[in-house]
């Protein structure tokens, strides 16, 4: 029984794969969701983490439904309205995690 080496075409096609799936982590989604809500960078990049770590993934599915408030409340932006969608989702844990997540980015 001999060895082959597995060709370098074949650990990079791996390489880009593992990459890709990083790309989709929980907190890269909730990162461009709470962009696509309204909130800068800086403060969804600032949460993000903190969500993904302490919601689980179907609480993470449901806050999919938040790249619908700039069109839904036009006379709100960005923390307001996202805080008023997250409590229409009707999940204290998603209030508590978002709203603690927030007040700590808000005074880093």
């Amino acid at each position: 029984m001999t060895i082959r080496p597995i060709p370098i075409a074949t650990i990079a096609g791996a390489g880009l794969l593992l990459s890709a799936c990083a790309s989709f982590s929980p907190e890269s989604r909730v990162r461009s969701g709470l962009i696509e809500a309204g909130l800068s960078p800086d403060m969804a990049a600032c949460m993000a983490p903190r969500m993904a770590d302490r919601l689980s993934i179907l609480q993470l599915r449901r806050l999919q439904s938040l790249g619908t408030i700039r069109n839904s409340h036009s006379g709100r932006t960005g923390l307001d309205a996202l805080l008023h969608k997250l409590r229409a989702l009707q999940d204290p844990e998603i209030v508590a995690v978002s709203s603690s997540a927030a007040i700590a980015c808000a005074f880093r």
